[in-house]
């Protein structure tokens, strides 16, 4: 349960906040989960849902890449929250049940595609050292260009301040959503 009650309806901001409220249900279709969170901070719901929106609508990325970008911070940061709305997603977008489950558990890369080891393995380094090693950027380089390597950091960011809301205030994995494994953490 949530440290604290989830501003999810209009009704419980002051009419001067209302557009930003249309503003999220606008792109998003509802006012909830980490955006429930993020509601209490005047104008910060909408700047966090305007950059989603622009990492997951306007972005080079496929559905997939950017899926196992997510996939990955989930994992990394503990995230159950987004872990089971993106396994989802990231299912119906065609990703392989071997990537999910290589993030799932935390574990070896080396028998997957090339994106997705490298996706997968930027994200764990850049995450873990604050550092991505020059071979694996060069090799992501040398196959994408230069805006779809910022798009995938930014998507690392992004998801990574979500996973930071979520797991603050006690968003919990939702009981009907595919189910993230004890924290990682406790295993590092």
């Amino acid at each position: 349960m949530p440290r604290i009650k989830l501003i999810t309806e209009k009704d419980q901001i002051p009419a001067e906040r209302h557009a930003e409220y249309d503003e999220i249900v606008g792109v998003l279709g509802r006012v909830g989960g980490p955006f429930g969170i993020l509601m209490y901070s005047p104008g910060l719901a909408e700047m966090v849902c305007k950059t989603g929106a622009q990492v997951r609508l306007k972005s080079t990325l496929t559905m997939v890449e950017r899926e196992l970008a997510v996939l990955s911070v989930c994992r990394e940061k503990d995230a159950a929250y987004e872990w089971g709305g993106h396994v989802e997603t990231a299912r119906k977008a065609g990703m392989r049940e071997e990537a999910i489950e290589a993030m799932r558990h935390g574990g070896d890369t080396s028998g997957l595609e090339p994106d997705e080891r490298d996706i997968i393995n930027y994200t764990r380094q850049l995450l873990r050292t604050n550092r991505v090693e020059p071979d694996l950027f060069d090799a992501l380089m040398g196959r994408h260009d230069t805006r779809w390597l910022v798009e995938l950091t930014a998507t690392i960011g992004q998801y990574q301040y979500i996973a930071a809301i979520n797991n603050a205030f006690g968003m919990e994995a939702r009981a009907e959503g595919d189910q993230l494994p004890v924290p990682a953490a406790t295993s590092r």
